[in-house]
């Protein structure tokens, strides 16, 4: 029996490309799986009052240089160095979403997120233009043109608010946000006790 770790992702966050980038090597170190749970992250700062590092601290001197040089500090640590921030940013998520969702129902999650996560964080990619879309994941070995029309079904829609709203329930107000049972982490900086807490679990459950 395995530990499962819900992680709540939307691509226009580099933090959750951060952690996408490390939790290969986490579930290796652990046992625990990583389900990967599509969220939008405009909609959970709506419901929350939420913004942007950017934009909630734009009035603190000095905050948000303290936080570029931390992704330089946390990129040099982890051997980040596909890392590039996209000149296109902000970029709007919406189709990217909806994709993820389409793909997770095909079975396609996985391919699909390493696609958009590079595409957004590593290639400049401007991935709300439909044609750069459809790009990106034919060459991902996907059917960019079937995503693409599949995010206008009223099924995926209603998938992608009912996600982001559960996740609003559990108490979510940003992205990355992670939970192991009840228990939340959020940002890449809580990594650390996320791995912690699931070692914790799975050595509860070989216990038990």
């Amino acid at each position: 029996m395995t530990v499962s770790v819900d992680f709540i992702f939307d691509f226009g966050s580099p933090n959750a490309y951060f952690c996408h980038r490390l939790l290969a090597d986490m579930e290796k170190r652990t046992g625990a799986t990583f389900n990967y749970v599509p969220c939008l992250l405009g909609g959970i700062f709506k419901a929350t009052g939420n913004q942007a590092p950017m934009m909630a601290y734009a009035k603190v001197k000095g905050k948000n240089d303290y936080e570029r040089i931390e992704i330089m500090r946390f990129i040099k640590r982890h051997q980040l160095n596909d890392f590039r921030f996209n000149r296109n940013f902000p970029v709007n998520t919406l189709l990217m979403m909806r994709g993820a969702v389409a793909s997770e129902m095909d079975g396609n999650l996985a391919r699909y997120v390493e696609a958009g996560m590079a595409a957004m964080w590593e290639n400049d990619q401007k991935m709300d233009d439909p044609d750069t879309f459809v790009a990106v994941m034919n060459e991902a070995g996907l059917d960019g043109a079937s995503l693409l029309e599949r995010s206008k079904d009223p099924q995926i829609k209603a998938k992608l608010v009912a996600n982001t709203e559960a996740a609003v329930a559990r108490k979510t107000f940003g992205i990355p946000t992670f939970y192991v049972g009840d228990e939340m982490f959020f940002g890449k900086e809580r990594l650390g006790q996320l791995e912690e807490e699931v070692l914790s679990q799975m050595a509860a459950v070989k216990v038990s």
